[in-house]
């Protein structure tokens, strides 16, 4: 199993929708990229994120990208549906630089790369959200989420 970290705003639907992709192992609500080692605080920088183990022999950092790109509008720089802000960001992060260069390949196979906003960067920090944003969605299903229920549920 390999870990990566997706964000593509806010992190309840994201999580949602990469339990039902195949190869997926396991996921966690998150934040990357912070300061802190803490939830406590002001912002530090952090944008939401899905912490997702995966098994590489099933499915691959590139078609992740490829659902990842299903779900976000990949143009807009800090926000995503009615979440707006920097944690709201999009990006790929990693401790596994094989995985940020099969993301930033990705990017740079597509004739729009020139527009696109999400970011590829090694994770330096991690911090596991608390448990009520855990399945958020699956334990609150009238919540908002900026993606389509038909589209959370595509894989399922």
């Amino acid at each position: 199993m390999e870990v990566v970290y997706f964000a593509g705003g806010c992190l309840w639907g994201v999580q949602a929708f990469i339990k039902t992709l195949p190869g997926i192992e396991f996921t966690e609500a998150g934040r990357a990229n912070g300061t802190s080692q803490t939830l406590e605080g002001d912002y530090d920088g952090y944008a939401e994120c899905v912490k997702t183990g995966f098994n590489p022999s099933v499915v691959t950092i590139q078609e992740l990208m490829g659902y990842l790109f299903e779900i976000i509008d990949p143009y807009s720089l800090n926000k995503q549906g009615q979440d707006v802000g920097e944690k709201y960001r999009t990006g790929v992060y990693s401790e596994n630089p094989e995985h940020l260069l099969e993301a930033k390949t990705f990017l740079g196979e597509r004739n729009d790369y020139d527009l696109i906003v999400v970011e590829v960067l090694s994770l330096t920090n991690y911090v596991r959200s608390a448990e009520e944003h855990q399945d958020r969605l699956a334990k609150c299903p009238n919540d908002y989420c900026h993606i389509p229920e038909e589209l959370l549920n595509k894989y399922k």
